[in-house]
């Protein structure tokens, strides 16, 4: 069987703030680690998100 063209990521705040957010990409068109910035509601501010791994 093939393996699927979308995998989920764990977008964790670079605050430090442990707030994540849960997403998909394309490994296969996004081969680096995905950074975004996004709203962090425990920091109350926008901030930059960067990939890790779900556990």
């Amino acid at each position: 069987m093939a393996k699927p063209t979308t995998i989920k990521i764990r977008l964790n705040s670079t605050a430090d703030t442990g707030f994540f957010y849960v997403t998909k990409k394309n490994a296969r068109t996004m081969t680096e680690k995905m950074v975004v910035r996004k709203y962090d509601p425990v920091a109350r501010k926008h901030v930059e998100f960067k990939e890790g791994k779900i556990k």
